[in-house]
């Protein structure tokens, strides 16, 4: 963003046009992307207010634009119970395969997966895979808490979390 003292005032004017008592102090740009520092800790009607305001400011492309979040750490959850191979084939399960139905199964709704999924075979002679994904999570853990001992199907298996 090329002048954060502009955009400071101009979300500023905005959060105090829809009555909010969020007041933005500071913006500065990383490595990792935008860090906007506010007098108090927003609300996730007050984040839907600062993303849309960075969407539709000029010079930034809305595709690679992440959705806006309070600070978060890692959080490591375990997946058991995965065949090693694909269901009638001697293709060992990829780590590709395992992201596309973790995102399409719905207890992983509103969970972000910050890097690779790193899976190992329980043993050279077993049949089954341990994956260990790495998630966004709140300070509290709320995201991981909430599908600790949860299943979902993988194929014609049964995956627990």
């Amino acid at each position: 963003m090329a002048s954060s003292n502009d955009h400071v005032v101009n979300l500023n004017y905005t959060l105090k046009g829809i009555k909010l008592n969020v007041i933005i102090d500071f913006i500065q740009t990383n490595y990792r992307g935008l860090i906007i520092v506010s007098n108090k800790v927003v609300s996730p009607s007050d984040i839907c207010v600062i993303s849309n305001y960075i969407k539709n400011t000029n010079n930034m492309d809305p595709k690679n634009i992440q959705e806006a979040h309070l600070p978060q750490s890692k959080s490591y959850l375990k997946v058991l119970g995965i065949s090693y191979l694909l269901e009638g084939t001697n293709i060992p399960i990829d780590s590709s395969v395992i992201e596309s139905i973790i995102k399409a199964t719905h207890i992983f709704n509103d969970i972000k997966i910050t890097s690779k999924l790193h899976m190992v075979k329980v043993s050279p002679k077993s049949d089954m895979v341990i994956i260990w994904i790495d998630i966004w999570d709140s300070q509290s853990r709320t995201s991981a808490k909430k599908i600790i001992n949860c299943s979902f199907n993988v194929e014609s298996f049964i995956a627990t979390v």
